[in-house]
């Protein structure tokens, strides 16, 4: 049996040959992959030594030869094939370990110049990956470091390996060109072309959009059903996951998540990971129906299901801290589908045993830690329209202090503008149209998703005086600007005192004339937070 080594990454390519080496495979290998091979002591042979050809134009060509693609092309049991093989004396190769040049490293890389970019785009390697591939029933290709130890273990139990295998490795190769390709279609693409400045040391402007949207998504797990039981679905996460993000996270206990349960999770996880202090929010039909901010993570829940705990029975809540065991205390006692977290203290995770059905989520924050809102952010939000895509730079704006512009005679008190920032976060989760009620950290009322932002105003009244709490001295954040002065009407008479909103309306004036009439202050902010 004979082996060709060729590989970027070479982590755990010794030891792999080693193994390989004390089953009795002949190891065949090329540049620096065969220098490493030697200089652990074991024997191995040199492409250019099989093929008669030395390397050649600074390594591009080596493995583009019959030697090597008869070798694993020929089909074992055809005669013809062997005969051929025979003829121009030509061994069969049987395993194939490739990993291909890091473009997309190199891409990702600050100041990478397009000649840095060109230069790692691998053209051997993948044709000999494709070569293996395609002879799956007698090659078996490695792509992947982690696939070593499966390799190894059927070659020691068995001398070969099995077609099951063999077929998983032939897939996954076949998925590794494909995604390679579209890494370097999504670059080239992306690039903005100057004749004038092209040179070795040309580092392009590149557009977020490429000429070409090549997804890179693997599957994670087959869904009992979709939105509704009559459809199917899957859930699928980026080849390269953004830290933090709700794919990354391991389910610890509970039923199998369903298609709404990860949809209204991902809109919980987002929204509370954009907190510093410690923050609770419980998301019901992918709106936040209460979120607040605490000294812990008891403290966010007490004030978060406060807002709305109607809504809050069968939610999903989310944590940025850890549950410990009084949080847990307080959650336990309502009907909850997902409780996620970036950790559960023990008693914590005894506390939830009983509750079989409970989906418990442990979710790491981005390195940032408690500072998470800043990072760990996709970079591009993605929607299906028909048979096409809409693709958009991510909303991650952030508001600061130093952003908000008074337009009214009345100034907010420094606590109303804290309250305002508060509100504005919340309401950027809230689909449009919003209007969030807040006051010391906590949301008091939100009016989601309606037609009017006149009803969004009026339904959030009406939930803070189903759930008992008064909206008397709170701020309200509207995701878009009041186009009339009846929506600012409507959240003074419920109570509010300051309120955010965009500004830009032709009728702005109209409306801070309002507020002024009206005795509150307002704020422009000068940015919208539509969702839908």
């Amino acid at each position: 049996m004979n082996a060709l080594l060729s590989v970027s990454d070479k982590t755990g390519i010794v030891e792999f040959a080693q193994g390989l080496h004390a089953l009795g495979i002949k190891l065949l290998s090329t540049g620096g992959t065969a220098k490493l091979l030697a200089e652990a002591g074991l024997p191995v042979t040199e492409v250019a030594e099989v093929t008669q050809f030395p390397e050649m134009l600074d390594g591009r060509v080596k493995t583009l030869h019959p030697k090597v693609h008869g070798g694993l092309l020929a089909r074992r049991e055809l005669p013809a094939h062997m005969a051929a093989l025979k003829e121009h004396g030509i061994d069969t190769i049987d395993l194939l370990v490739v990993n291909l040049y890091p473009f997309e490293a190199t891409v990702a890389k600050a100041g990478c110049t397009l000649a840095d970019a060109i230069e790692n785009i691998d053209i051997g390697g993948p044709a000999m990956v494709r070569s293996a591939a395609k002879n799956w029933a007698d090659v078996g290709v490695i792509t992947d470091a982690g696939q070593y130890e499966a390799v190894l273990g059927e070659l020691k139990a068995s001398g070969k390996l099995s077609d099951k295998l063999r077929f998983a490795l032939s897939v996954a190769a076949f998925n590794r060109i494909a995604q390679y390709d579209g890494a370097i279609s999504d670059y080239l693409s992306s690039v903005k072309f100057e004749d004038e400045k092209l040179s070795e040391a040309y580092v392009p402007e590149r557009s977020p959009f490429p000429g070409q949207s090549n997804g890179h998504f693997t599957k994670v797990q087959d869904l009992r059903y979709g939105e509704n039981s009559h459809q199917q679905a899957a859930l699928y996460r980026d080849l390269y996951p953004a830290p933090g993000s709700l794919v990354t996270g391991e389910q610890l206990q509970g039923k199998e998540l369903s298609y709404n349960n990860i949809a209204d999770a991902d809109a919980a996880w987002e929204c509370v990971k954009s907190f510093e202090q410690p923050a609770c929010v419980i998301v019901k039909h992918a709106n936040p129906c209460g979120v607040a901010v605490g000294k812990d993570a008891h403290e966010a829940y007490a004030k978060a299901f406060q807002t709305d705990p109607t809504s809050a029975f069968g939610g999903i809540i989310a944590f940025n801290r850890t549950v410990d065991k009084a949080a847990a205390e307080a959650v336990v006692k309502q009907f909850v589908e997902v409780l996620m977290a970036p950790d559960f203290t023990s008693e914590a995770l005894e506390i939830f045993k009983p509750k079989v059905n409970v989906r418990l989520m442990k979710i790491a924050l981005p390195a940032g830690g408690e500072r998470a809102w800043d990072q760990g952010r996709n970079a591009m939000d993605a929607k299906r329209v028909g048979s096409g895509l809409l693709l958009q730079t991510a909303d991650n704006h952030e508001l600061a202090l130093a952003d908000l512009k008074v337009v009214t005679v009345k100034q907010p008190t420094p606590e109303e503008l804290q309250d305002l920032l508060f509100a504005w976060k919340v309401a950027k989760y809230v689909k449009s149209n919003a209007i969030v009620f807040c006051k010391n950290g906590m949301t008091m009322g939100v009016g989601a998703g309606q037609m009017s932002r006149l009803d969004s105003a009026r339904i959030a009244s009406i939930k803070a005086e189903a759930a008992k709490l008064s909206l008397q001295g709170t701020v309200v954040a509207s995701d878009a600007f009041f186009p009339f002065r009846d929506g600012l009407d409507v959240v003074v008479d419920a109570g509010a005192t300051c309120v955010a909103q965009p500004g830009g309306s032709m009728r702005d004036q109209e409306v801070i004339d309002a507020a002024n009439e009206r005795g509150v202050a307002m704020v422009f902010t000068g940015v919208r937070h539509f969702r839908h």
